[in-house]
């Protein structure tokens, strides 16, 4: 029998949806044969009983396909086009709102909810002037959530490093700004020697590291190595 594959060729040819179910499969399973099966079968479309008549050196061509494609490093993108509609990333960040910034750290723990995550950073584009932006404003909708799972995976993936390096940066700073801001203002040393029991500094600094943590790439380097040995 004949099988009709369709084989992406890059990130983007595949939706954040499949991967999102690829690595709650990778995360549920250490059968690395069963792991390469369904690998084929969600990128691929095609049903398991089907993948496993495919000839074996198809199968690692494929293995050796999607491991090259996952060690690319996709480029950002702050605007992109889905299903006929122009998103922008978010154009200032320090103007993040307290909803948008909890939401977002929450959301992107976890690669189940990364959909929702991108409808924080990305929203429709209601302004254009001169080459700068303007996008809607937040609100937290599952419907929104919903139309991301059908991003490219290039776009959800860039956005997710930049974030964390954005994030990372954030983190590098703060410990200067907190100083400069205690030493214009003293009283405020009373407000954050009160955290955690005089915890103080070390105390937000250790909150900030650990939040920060969950967006780091590396607990996810397993997931993408694809190829079998």
């Amino acid at each position: 029998m004949k099988l009709e594959l369709i084989v992406p060729t890059s990130l983007k040819d595949i939706p954040l949806k499949s991967y999102q179910t690829f690595v709650k499969m990778r995360e549920a399973s250490t059968d690395e044969d069963f792991v390469a099966q369904k690998m084929i079968e969600i990128f691929c479309g095609i049903e398991l009983k089907d993948v496993v008549k495919m000839r074996l050196t198809d199968v690692n061509e494929l293995l050796v396909s999607f491991n090259q494609m996952f060690n690319e490093k996709p480029k950002f993108q702050n605007r992109f086009n889905l299903h006929g509609i122009e998103y922008g990333f978010i154009p200032k960040l320090e103007d993040l709102t307290l909803e948008e910034f909890t939401n977002l750290e929450q959301l992107m723990k976890s690669w189940d909810t990364f959909h929702m995550a991108m409808a924080v950073m990305y929203r429709p584009v209601k302004l254009e002037v001169k080459g700068t932006y303007e996008i809607h404003d937040y609100f937290y909708s599952e419907d929104m959530g919903e139309i991301f799972k059908l991003c490219p995976l290039d776009i959800a993936l860039s956005a997710r490093v930049f974030f964390w390096n954005l994030a990372s940066e954030l983190l590098s700073a703060i410990p200067s700004y907190l100083e400069k801001e205690l030493a214009k203002n003293p009283s405020l040393m009373k407000e954050v020697n009160s955290a955690n029991n005089g915890g103080g500094i070390r105390f937000i600094m250790h909150l900030l590291t650990e939040n920060l943590k969950t967006l780091d790439l590396s607990e996810n380097e397993n997931l993408l190595r694809l190829s079998r040995s």
